[in-house]
């Protein structure tokens, strides 16, 4: 048996341990359990044992635990405890097991083996560490170790208790004592015990922690503490007054009576359990209310409770009455008023009478108290129109009505419920609950199918209905859909897929579209049965890719499209259609070429791969002839190698991969016409006459023409002159021999003949020339007839052979006779070689007629005759008189003259000559017309004179001596005008651009205008060859013109043009046509029929429509789509499409749910053309959008967070609301709390959630497309953000932390990166673990870098290490970026991932520095950024633009000049090392040879390409290249090479450049000078104008360099008109007059003159009046002298070498009409000092008056004079100083008003007041008359020598001529604002008639033709205008002399009042100048009276004016000069 227990071991759990298990242990077993009291026994089922292997019994193993010891704990007093340790080992025989404490062997206790330890009793000295050892004896196997932990718990005890008794007042808190500790058996136990180590402390309350089979730490159990009153426990009551304090204690607050009772505390542990009480006893109180009765309102028919809840001790005795009834009470009880146990009043039910006040009374011993309250009875609230069942369509909005009725005086409340769960509006924005109670839900989707409850709450009832909402939508999309091709039929596809979600609505049918090769979806099969799941697809196009797609329909509509079919590609088929649009045209005589448009696209049957053309001779059954055209995008060939001018049929395949297709039609087209190879046959010819030769011939043979027959050509040239061909043209004759004849050739003369075909391309060859001479003919007059040895009876006649032979000379024939008498005629023949005879036998002295002729074999020639008288010898003859003008017409003029003497013989020969356009006496003179043999000619007809041209004839006569004198010039004429006779000449055209022609010509020099040149100009015509179009006219007006553009012309087009010159009279002849061809360009137009659909959210599908053939203007090389998304900042995108077959494009790649824009464009060689517009806009479709950015928890609290974040940055469709989940992190990780919140919401705050615990938060965003990604986020629920210590022993569990350190009062953790304190505080309290530091904003991040390896050129990798988070974790990273060196920080991105340590930033600028900084932000908020980053360039990369301005112009014949523009700096992207050049000659029937050339100056602006060949067009484009490569191409620019500018100043023609110095802009022309002319006179130019002229030679290429300008200046000439002419301060008498000077002045203006005169005569006489002033700085003139309401007209003439044009204007006297009427009631009072003048106002006129003025006459005038101005209109008084008057002179005053009309009428003058003032004694009578007697002595004697002395004077030097007298002038402004003049030192000239008797002076009468004088005692040193005036009367007036005057004529003072005064003041020399009698004697002369007076000392100056009223002229008197405010401008004289 005891062998047995060795090998078995039952364990303290009752678990049977079989060791060393063999074979025989195999079996069943059993366990039976047996009750010992009563022998009750129960047996488990049998175990089965099985041993699969045995070991043997002699192998040995060392020990192992199979029970291990387990630490233990029991409670103190217990009888024993059991540790237990079961070991194994074979063999177990030799197996010992020892128990130890503190390495001591235990020997007692020990049983089973040493498998139990058993300690008896155990106290406090057993506890501790027990080690159980199992080893092998004998053997060296390491022995088996455990250890265990024995404890012994003891039971609790009370620290503090409560008294038995517990006395409180009420209101007050009171607190029960309760604490209870475990007992420590021994002082060991205050240690702390770490995996078997103690260590010490010296801490009374140290926290035992043990470890426990190193799972973690545990704390010892504490007692725990219950309260109990009257024996309920505290927890059950849930009071809110009571509170278990920390220390285990009791708290009550606010003590009630009712708080009076038995309070228990019991503490117990899992030793024992122990308890204490206390009883509280509350003192008594009077009655008090606990809750005070309130006013009560409910609805009738409801439950009405009045509270009244009172406290007081002892309880109160309540009672309630309603008036003075009592309703209830202890005693009183009445049906429906209850008395409640609260003492409140419970009325079942409530009647609408019940309402009303009620009376709560509550008594008690200590006192008594009432209150009273109002119940209110209210209507009840009901439904009355409830929600019903409904069905909407998602998406919609669904509307449930819930209207209700209710009482007036309360307010509803309507709570909607779905499916029982409460709706909340505010958590949603799809749902709103309108005012009526309408439930409003939008948008409305499948998850709001449900029963939805409308609940109506009111004070006044509820009720509530139930309907049923049903959402219907969309079918959704068929799954699975599947395409595969019909094996039966290649153009069939077969379909099927699987029935989707009807949507809560049936499928009605399917719809199935399919895609062609991406172009757009279309429907292929439109109403497919409902239950079918697939169908085949048939009349698909081979070789095409096809798509397909399905979609459902139901009542809803159609339902999303399934998923497409991956696309398919059917197999190839020939094409089934010719290409189209064949045309075949002649390109030269040997080739055609030959253009087609490829198939219909959809015939093509696969990819193109060329074209098969075959042709051969049309009508002709011969083998064709193939052409492999092996490229797609060719749609042309030129034909070659043909036979001129043979009609061919040519027809056009196109193949692809499966084979050719078919041929099209046959055309049929021409070569071009070839000359002909054969010249005519049998050519004979013979010569008709003198002038005429006939040909005849036959045709070439009809196979050598090679084209139409155009006609002949018969040419004949003279031997001598072969190049002179005379050329016929005759058409042809298709019948019988062809004959013709040249007529008009030079007579007797030998020619080679010769005859040739010709077609259209030109001439054949010439027949073999045959010699032929013209027949004889009369010859032509002799020349030179000439008459010698002239005696009585014979002379010698001469003569030279005649010029025009015509023949052979046999001899001449000379005759005479007398003149006019043809019997006595007398003839002899001589013989050729004679050349002179002499004729004797003459009478004497008669005039005879002599002839000569030369004589031919066809008879006697022209005659030449002369008379001569005989024995006198013939003279020179005279001129020519009487030259006279008529029949003037554009090209010819009739001379009409008087022969001048014939010098005594005939005159053989008129001369007329003429000056040609420039006419002067030193122009030169050219001989225009000779007429001969006309001896008695009086009129000639001048023939070929140009049209509108100036000419001065004169005319010679020529006997046979020689020419006559010249005659008198002609008067000058004009010829008529005409049209232009030619047309310009060196007509080139260039082409411009695309849509322009550049046509440039010689223009027209001046002489070939032949009409005004201000009207000539040129006309341009232009049409388009094929299709022929009308003529496109344009007209330029500049005759000077030499180019203009044509534009809007049609793109690649070949244009002819001719150019025209035109004048008043009309056009001359058109040039011959020039042949031009607009560029290739850019297409004009648009592609059409653009639109896009979206087929997914990142793909958009594009189609479109070719452009218009006729606006592709070139051959369509691709398409170019450009997108970008409308609504975001984004940059334009683009993407290319090559070939112009494809014409759809799928974008990929596109942004989610945005709007996009999308222009579709077509480009040529030349570049890109129109983007269609206006744009295609396109969304693509939504999708699940992204998750939000920038999470933070800006607040944190203990149980609640505020999460605050941003929209998704890519929100992929309109958010529609956004989730926040979370859940604590230690929870499932699927167990979220969710909420959802409105689209809107940025902020979610979380309550209700666990204090110090750790969440994770989620936000994530909706879109109809589901919910996004979400943004994760952790966070600690704290106040202030510490750590508790439950997370720490969470952190412990998880093995986060690395260690730790104890002191007496902390021990501290080292948790990763926190460091956490354990406060150890000496009470009793709880202890907490708190974080070391609070949380605050990140640190910056440190180590910011940018790898050079990740740099590109736009782009760069950002690197960088999180600084400290500041104790809040990170949530994200902003990166911002400056460009250098001025660039301002951008944001790149806000939002980069908190987990991130690097960034790829991304559109960057090529070869750019930049910097870069980072920022991190926590909850608590930003860091400050980092530490800059070193500057970074990115790499270079290619130039984005090439050179700009790209201009290729001609430099030699051979060469072209480039120049450009380098392209922007920001767009070189590097360091630009160069430019390319790639040029090729433009020859569209060859393909392209370019070359290029490098240009490795980057600095460069210009280069030479050279070597190019002549007459050719080049195409040149440019590039710009760094170390990268190289920038785009530049606009390809055309140029015609062979042509160059002219490098120096010699050319046919040049082009004379003038200008006016100053203002070259406006006043530059051109003049043409055709070489060899050397000179040219610029006409029509600026007088008295500085001009530079420079030369330049051109020609059709462009203009030469300019020479150096020269100066010249034109001379002087008359000056234009004034500006202007105004007038100013208009009296009755007075005004002022001024101008402006002329606008041009031609010279140097030396004054003016101005003549002013009445319109109307004045008491019967008119005057004129003229005055001159010098000078160019007085442009006014003040005139006194005029009459009262009359008009004057006023001329002014400006004067430089001559007067110029008047300008002229009409003015009128005042008053003016509205103007103010006479002031009234004048009175002038005089004092010491002044003179006072006052007035009344009169009538104020039409507007009111705004002023006066004051006008003054003097006695020493005469004539009223503005005297003060400017006086204010309320002044009715002046007061004038008599320093301002001159002394001695009388002066009368009257007063003007002025209003806005001007001077009124002037009131009556004022008394005559005197302004002398107390005269001195020299002024006395006596001392004046004294004085007087002396200088009228001393007078006599000086007039008597100055009359003496100006006498001679005058006759000596005054003998005609007009006086002129030197001025100085100075100008002050006068009040009024206009120039005053103030006289000095001037000389006024006064031209006056007298009569003239015996030399002495008389005075002054007028006469009946005019009167001029010269008063010069009113003239000398006046300071104004040289003044030169002339009256006139009606009559006639009578030519004058005029002497001139000098300086010394005024040097000696004259007396002051002439004798001009005198006859002037005398009525009776009035009265007889006014109107002199008929038949007085007129003077036979007149001559100047000039007399001057005032010395240049003279104090006062003095004006003199001519007046027409009786009593006399105005005498002059003097005026003080200075300060003087008269201004003296003008006179005038008297008639």
């Amino acid at each position: 048996m005891q062998e047995v227990y060795l090998w078995r071991a039952i364990t303290l759990e009752n678990q049977l341990v079989i060791l060393g298990v063999s074979v025989a242990d195999a079996g069943g077993y059993y366990v039976q359990a047996v009750n010992e009291k009563n022998g009750e026994n129960k047996t488990s089922p049998f175990i089965h044992l099985s041993v699969a292997r045995a070991s043997s019994p002699s192998d040995s193993a060392g020990p192992a635990l199979v029970i291990r010891p387990h630490n233990s704990s029991v409670v103190s007093g217990s009888s024993e405890a059991t540790l237990e340790c079961v070991a194994n080992a074979r063999p177990l025989e030799r197996l010992s097991v020892t128990w130890k404490r503190n390495g001591i062997k235990i020997t007692s206790g020990i049983s089973s083996f040493g498998r139990r330890l058993t300690i008896t009793n155990p106290t406090s000295a057993d506890v501790g560490m027990y080690f159980c050892e199992a080893k092998l004896r004998e053997s060296t196997e390491e022995p088996a170790r455990a250890k265990a932990f024995l404890s012994i718990l003891e039971p609790p005890y009370f620290t503090a208790e409560p008294q038995n008794v517990i006395l409180a007042e009420a209101e007050k808190d009171v607190d029960i004592l309760c604490q209870a500790m475990a007992i420590l058996a021994t002082e060991a136990e205050r240690n702390l015990i770490w995996d078997g180590t103690v260590l010490q402390t010296d801490c009374i309350d140290t926290l035992l922690l043990f470890k426990e089979h190193d799972s973690g730490f545990q704390r010892v159990p504490i007692p725990t503490l219950v309260w109990y009153k009257d024996s309920v426990p505290l927890s059950r009551l849930q009071n809110p007054r009571y509170k278990v304090l920390l220390s285990g204690g009791l708290r009550i607050h606010a003590l009630r009576p009712q708080d009076a009772g038995i309070f228990q505390c019991f503490a117990s542990n899992q030793a024992g359990e122990i308890h204490t009480y206390t009883y509280l006893d509350v003192t008594n109180i009077k009655p008090a209310f606990i809750q005070p009765p309130e006013d009560t309102t409910v609805t009738e028919g409801m439950t009405a409770v009045l509270t009244c809840e009172v406290s007081g001790a002892p309880r109160p005795a309540i009672s309630w009455k309603k008036g003075e009834q009592i309703l209830a009470s202890g005693s009183v009880q009445i049906p429906r008023f209850v008395l409640l146990e609260s003492g409140g009043l419970q009325i079942t039910p409530v009647f609408l009478q019940d309402a009303g006040n009620y009376t709560c009374c509550a008594a008690n011993s200590e006192g008594a108290l009432n209150a009273f309250v109002m119940l209110t009875v209210w209507n009840r609230t009901s439904i009355v129109r409830p929600p019903e069942d409904s069905t909407v369509i998602k998406g919609t909005t669904a509307t449930l009505h819930c209207e209700a009725t209710h009482d007036p005086r309360i307010s509803i409340r309507y709570l909607w419920k779905k499916d029982s769960a409460v709706i909340n509006p505010s958590s949603s924005s799809r749902i709103t609950v309108e005012k009526d109670g309408s439930l409003l839900i939008s948008q409305t989707w499948s998850g709001d199918i449900g029963d939805y409850t409308c609940e109506v709450i009111s004070s006044g009832g509820n009720d509530s209905r139930t309907a049923r909402l049903e959402v219907i939508e969309l079918p959704h999309s068929p799954q699975n859909l599947v395409a595969t091709l019909n094996s039966s039929y290649s153009r069939s596809v077969m379909l099927s897929w699987v029935r989707p979600f009807d949507g809560n609505s049936p499928v009605l049918y399917y719809v199935v579209e399919l895609s062609e090769n991406n172009s757009p979806w279309k429907v292929h099969l439109s109403n497919l049965d409902p239950k079918m799941t697939g169908v085949t697809v048939s009349g698909l196009t081979p070789a095409r890719t096809y798509q397909f797609r399905v979609c459902a329909v139901n009542q809803v509509g159609k339902g999303r499209y399934s998923t497409e079919t991956s696309r398919l590609m059917l197999p190839e088929e020939p094409p089934s259609a010719p290409p189209k649009n064949i045309v075949a045209s002649g390109r030269t005589n040997q080739s055609i070429m030959v253009q087609w448009q490829p198939p219909p696209e959809s015939e093509h049957n696969g990819v193109l791969h060329g074209y098969i053309l075959r042709y051969r001779l049309a009508g002709l059954p011969g083998e064709y002839q193939y052409k492999n055209i092996t490229g797609a995008e060719i749609n042309y060939c030129l034909v070659k190698d043909l036979i001129i001018w043979t009609q061919y049929e040519i027809q056009v395949a196109s193949y692809n991969g499966a084979g050719l297709g078919a041929f099209s039609r046959p055309v049929t087209e021409y070569t071009l016409q070839g000359v002909p190879t054969a010249p005519p046959q049998n050519v004979q010819v013979e010569a008709v006459n003198s002038t005429t030769i006939q040909f005849f011939w036959n045709p070439p043979p009809q196979q050598f023409i090679n084209g139409i027959n155009q006609g002949y050509k018969l040419l004949a040239w003279p031997v001598d002159a072969p190049e002179s061909v005379t050329v016929v043209t005759i058409a042809p004759d298709f019948h019988g021999v062809h004959s013709g004849c040249i007529t008009n050739l030079k007579k007797f003369t030998a020619y080679y003949t010769s005859v040739l075909c010709f077609t259209t391309p030109g001439d054949g060859p010439r027949s073999p020339p045959q010699l032929l001479r013209t027949l004889e003919d009369k010859p032509g007059a002799v020349g030179h007839l000439s008459f010698t040895e002239i005696l009585d009876t014979s002379l010698k006649v001469s003569w030279q052979e005649p010029v025009e032979k015509n023949g052979i000379i046999t001899g001449y024939q000379i005759s005479w006779e007398v003149y006019g008498r043809n019997e006595s005629r007398l003839a002899r023949a001589l013989s050729n070689s004679t050349l002179e005879y002499k004729i004797t036998g003459l009478a004497s002295l008669t005039t005879y007629t002599i002839e000569v002729a030369a004589v031919t074999a066809q008879g006697s020639g022209w005659v030449t005759s002369s008379t001569i008288s005989s024995g006198v010898p013939p003279e020179l003859p005279g001129a020519p008189t009487n030259l006279v003008i008529s029949n003037i017409s554009p090209r010819s003029a009739t001379l009409q003259f008087r022969p001048g003497y014939d010098g005594k013989t005939s005159i053989s020969k008129w001369i007329v000559e003429g000056q040609v356009g420039v006419l002067g006496d030193e122009e030169e003179w050219v001989t225009l017309h000779e007429v001969e043999n006309e001896p008695d000619a009086q009129m000639l007809e001048v023939p070929n004179l140009t049209p509108y041209t100036h000419y001065r004839f004169r005319m010679r006569q020529v006997n046979v001596v020689g020419s006559s004198p010249l005659s008198q010039p002609s008067r000058v004429i004009q010829t008529l005008q005409a049209p232009p006779d030619v047309a310009p000449g060196s007509v080139t055209v260039r082409t411009a651009s695309e849509t322009s022609l550049w046509l440039r010509w010689v223009p027209l020099p001046d002489t070939q205008y032949n009409g005004n040149p201000e009207a000539v100009g040129y006309r341009v015509r232009a049409w388009r060859l094929e299709p022929p179009s009308p003529a496109l006219l344009k007209v330029i007006g500049d005759r000077l013109a030499r180019e203009c553009t044509l534009e809007e012309l049609q793109e690649w087009t070949e244009y002819e043009l001719q150019v025209q010159a035109f004048n008043a009279i009309g056009a001359g002849p058109w040039s011959e046509p020039v042949r031009g061809r607009t560029r290739e360009s850019v297409p004009s137009a648009p592609p059409e029929n653009v639109s896009a659909e979206a087929v997914s959210s990142t793909q958009i599908l594009l189609t479109w429509a070719a452009v218009p053939e006729s606006e592709q203007n070139g051959l369509i090389l691709g398409y170019k789509i450009l997108y970008k998304a409308k609504d975001l900042d984004s940059e334009p995108k683009s993407q290319t499409v090559r070939g112009n077959h494809s014409q759809s494009v799928l974008l990929s790649g596109l942004r989610k749910f945005v709007l996009y824009e999308l222009q579709v464009l077509a480009f040529t060689r030349i570049g890109d053309g129109v983007p269609s517009s206006p744009a295609v806009t396109e969304r693509t479709k939504d999708d699940a959008p992204g998750p939000p950015v920038k999470l933070v928890f800006p607040e944190v609290r203990l149980t609640s967070v505020r999460i605050v974040w941003q929209p998704p940055e890519e929100p992929n469709g309109v958010i529609l609301g956004y989730q926040v989940a979370y859940r604590l992190a230690s929870s499932s990780p699927n167990k979220f709390t969710t909420v959802e919140v409105g689209s809107t919401v940025r902020q979610f705050t979380a309550t209700d959630l666990s204090p110090e615990s750790a969440y994770i938060f989620r936000t994530s965003a909706k879109t109809r497309q589901g919910w996004g990604e979400p943004l994760e986020a952790t966070v600690i629920t704290t106040e202030k953000r510490e750590l508790k210590v439950d997370i720490l022993v969470n952190m412990l569990v998880e093995g986060k932390c690395v260690g730790f350190s104890l002191s007496c009062t902390q021990v501290m953790f080292h948790c990763k990166e926190y460091v956490w304190s354990l406060e150890l505080a000496k009470s009793k309290q709880a202890r907490q673990l708190t974080c070391g530091s609070i949380a605050e904003r990140p640190a910056p991040p440190r180590q910011v870098m940018t790898p050079q390896g990740d740099v590109s050129s736009r782009s760069l990798v950002l690197t960088w290490v999180p600084g400290s988070d500041g104790s809040s974790p990170i949530r994200y990273f902003t990166v911002q970026v400056r460009e250098l060196p001025h660039g301002d920080w951008q944001t790149y991105s806000s939002s980069i991932s908190h987990e991130a340590t690097s960034c790829i930033i991304e559109s960057l600028n090529p070869f750019t520095s930049y910097k870069l900084r980072v920022k991190a932000t926590n909850d608590i908020g930003d860091s400050d950024f980092s530490a800059e980053t070193e500057a970074v360039t990115t790499l270079q990369d290619v130039p984005d633009e090439p050179p700009s301005s790209v201009l290729v112009t001609p430099h030699t014949t051979s060469s072209v000049l480039v120049q450009w523009q380098p392209p922007k700096v920001e767009s070189l992207n590097g360091l630009l090392l160069g430019y390319r050049i790639y040029y090729r000659e433009l020859d569209y029937d060859a393909g392209p040879g370019t070359e290029s050339k490098n240009i490795q100056n980057p600095s460069a602006l210009r280069a030479e390409l050279t070597q190019l060949k002549k007459y050719k067009r080049y195409e040149v484009l440019m590039t710009a290249y760094n170390v990268i490569g190289e920038s785009p191409t530049s606009t390809p620019v055309e140029v015609f090479v062979g042509e160059a500018a002219i490098l120096g100043y010699v050319s046919k023609i040049c082009a004379i450049y003038y200008w006016e110095s100053d203002a070259l802009n406006d006043t530059e022309k051109v003049k043409v000078l055709f070489l060899p002319e050397t000179s040219v006179r610029l006409k029509n130019l600026t007088s008295h104008t500085q001009y530079l002229v420079c030369i330049s030679a051109f020609n059709a290429a462009g203009d030469g360099p300019r020479s150096s300008p020269a100066q010249g200046r034109t001379h002087q000439a008359a000056p234009s008109a004034p500006s202007f002419l105004a007038f100013s301060e208009i009296t009755c008498t007075t005004l002022n007059v001024s101008w402006g000077e002329p606008t041009a002045a031609n010279g140097v203006l030396q004054g003016y003159r101005v003549v002013y005169e009445p319109l109307a005569p004045v008491q019967g006489v008119s005057k004129v009046v003229t005055v001159d002033i010098k000078g160019n700085w007085q442009r006014w003139l003040k005139v006194r002298d005029l009459t009262k309401g009359m008009t004057y007209l006023f001329r002014v003439q400006a004067r430089t070498i001559a007067y110029g044009p008047e300008l002229q204007a009409n003015i009128t006297a005042g008053p003016a009409e509205g103007s103010p009427g006479s002031p009234q009631e004048i009175l002038v009072t005089k004092s010491a000092s002044g003179l006072t003048l006052q007035w009344t106002e009169g009538d104020s006129g039409e507007k009111p008056t705004t002023g006066y003025i004051i006008e003054a006459r003097p006695s020493d005038e005469g004539l009223w004079d503005m005297f003060v101005k400017d006086i204010p209109r309320s002044a009715t008084s002046y007061t004038v100083g008599l320093d301002k008057l001159r002394q001695g002179v009388t002066y009368e005053f009257r007063v003007v008003a002025v209003n806005e009309f001007g001077y009124g009428e002037p009131s009556v003058p004022s008394v005559a007041v005197s302004a002398q003032t107390e005269a001195p004694f020299y002024e006395e009578w006596w001392f004046l008359l004294v004085m007087a007697l002396s200088s009228l002595i001393l007078i006599l004697l000086v007039v008597f020598a100055l009359v003496l002395h100006g006498q001679s004077k005058k006759y000596k030097s005054c003998n005609g001529g007009k006086t002129i007298s030197n001025v100085e002038e100075s100008v002050t402004l006068d009040n009024g604002g206009f120039t005053a003049l103030e006289l000095n030192s001037r000389h006024l000239n006064i031209k006056s008639t007298f009569s003239k008797k015996n030399g002495t002076r008389s005075p002054p009468r007028p006469s009946p033709g005019g009167l001029h004088y010269s008063d010069e005692d009113i003239c000398n040193k006046y300071n104004g205008a040289v003044l030169t005036e002339g009256l006139g009367l009606n009559e006639k007036p009578l030519e004058v002399s005029e002497s001139e005057v000098t300086d010394s004529d005024y040097e000696d003072e004259l007396p002051k009042h002439s004798f001009v005064n005198h006859y002037m003041s005398d009525p009776t020399y009035y009265n007889s100048w006014k109107r002199q009698q008929k038949g007085v004697k007129q003077h036979p002369a007149s001559y100047r009276y000039e007399e001057c007076t005032a010395s240049e000392t003279e104090p006062y100056f003095q004006t003199v004016i001519t007046t027409q009223s009786s009593g006399g002229v105005y005498t002059p008197t003097g005026q003080p000069a200075p300060g003087s405010r008269t201004p003296v401008t003008g006179f005038s004289s008297f008639v």
